[in-house]
């Protein structure tokens, strides 16, 4: 198995996962991922936890969503205050790397867009990529992005 790996932009922080590749990202268009990146989206990878290691302290962000069923758990360097990574109770057993802190994040590929009615005019998407006006069906997006969500085992 082959380790992919990236980080923060002063070295401060670095990350490792454990996979055969590249992971597929999706792109979210949302105003608060524009917000969080400064940018017209942002690009994301979502991978499980246990193939997920991070070397460094991180400084960490809890924000409530809005009808105050999910925690997101943002986490960035304290040096350099890049956003590396997030957890989220809605996607147990996962974590979502920013793709810009990849060391190959030229290589990464897009496969879905999200919550494209906020995208900027200007940005014109690839007809052949699916999106979604808002969020997409969980199943729909983790077999795009080739992930297996994590399930609890049965309890005896």
């Amino acid at each position: 198995m082959d380790r992919i790996e990236g980080g923060c932009r002063c070295g401060s922080v670095r990350w490792r996962i454990s996979c055969e590749r590249l992971p597929r990202t999706y792109a979210c268009h949302c105003l608060d991922c524009q917000t969080w990146s400064g940018s017209a989206f942002s690009q994301q990878a979502i991978v499980a936890r246990q193939r997920f290691e991070c070397m460094g302290q991180v400084g960490r962000f809890d924000l409530p969503s809005a009808d105050g069923e999910r925690i997101s758990n943002q986490f960035a360097c304290p040096v350099c205050f890049t956003r590396l990574y997030n957890t989220n109770s809605g996607r147990p057993g996962l974590v979502i790397v920013r793709a810009g802190t990849f060391d190959a994040s030229h290589q990464l590929e897009v496969v879905a867009h999200i919550w494209t009615k906020r995208k900027q005019p200007w940005l014109t998407l690839d007809e052949r990529c699916p999106a979604w006006p808002e969020g997409a069906p969980q199943t729909d997006l983790y077999r795009l992005i080739d992930v297996q969500p994590v399930v609890d085992p049965p309890r005896a």
